[in-house]
């Protein structure tokens, strides 16, 4: 009998491992994306390992062959390209959320920026403003557009500090290496900075929509778990999540927008 449990556990084990997939997933839902997994393991007992950083590095790391099952990007433009590459699989494309840009201080800043918006930044107490790398993160050409927009571009440049991610940009301004930081509103909702600072919410006509979409990849051994994860972030249950993260819900999913 103790040899039958053990051949049981042993095959429970590999189907648990077999069943398990990766997800990478774009910077800014480091703080929503395990509660979603969290609660989806709860539900399905199923298991999700994630790898997060800029969408443009994950892209390019999935040209390269990395075993990722599905792709979480803080814009479209990167699974778009995947699937032109046929690396993603055409039926599952998916707009999950909008993300949103906001200027965040430490609590122990002296700006007003309920008064000054994104000219707080010409402060001469801001030394160092953290924004993601322009070329490979979505909310790092955010903020480069939005300086652009408010025609305050030239005067901060000298004073860029480039996080690789949107959640390196969140760090450098969280340890005082940057006095203000554009960053993501899902960051900034976070338990790690909720408490520690304050924010204003750039305009969403100040730079291009992060309309964020998913998408699961062509070489995934695991097409039907990683559907029904990508099922699941579908649901109201992780909607209402994603919500409370200050994502905003797409008004229509992209397949839709294609039909029409």
């Amino acid at each position: 009998m103790s040899k039958l449990l053990a051949l049981l556990l042993l095959l429970t084990g590999a189907f648990a491992t077999a069943q398990e997939i990766t997800v990478a997933a774009a910077a800014d839902m480091s703080a929503a994306l395990p509660e979603l997994v969290a609660a989806y393991a709860k539900k399905t007992g199923r298991a999700v390992k994630l790898s997060f950083g800029s969408s443009g590095n994950l892209t390019n790391q999935i040209r390269n062959g990395a075993p990722f099952d599905l792709f979480f990007s803080a814009d479209e433009e990167y699974p778009q390209q995947l699937l032109t590459e046929g690396l993603a699989s055409k039926d599952t494309l998916y707009r999950y959320a909008v993300g949103r840009l906001v200027l965040w201080v430490p609590g122990d800043s002296p700006l007003d920026l309920s008064k000054l918006g994104i000219k707080a930044l010409l402060d001469p107490s801001v030394k160092k403003v953290s924004i993601a790398n322009p070329a490979t993160a979505p909310y790092g050409r955010a903020a480069g557009a939005a300086l652009r927009h408010f025609g305050i571009y030239d005067q901060v440049s000298s004073r860029l500090v480039v996080g690789e991610n949107v959640s390196q940009a969140a760090q450098f301004v969280e340890s005082g290496n940057a006095q203000a930081g554009l960053i993501a509103l899902s960051h900034a909702l976070a338990p790690a900075l909720k408490d520690k600072g304050r924010y204003w919410t750039v305009p969403l006509d100040a730079y291009p929509p992060l309309n964020q979409a998913a998408v699961v990849l062509s070489r995934s051994k695991q097409q039907d778990a990683a559907r029904k994860f990508l099922e699941f972030v579908r649901s109201p249950e992780a909607t209402s999540l994603l919500t409370t993260y200050g994502f905003s819900l797409p008004a229509r999913n992209i397949q839709t927008e294609k039909r029409q």
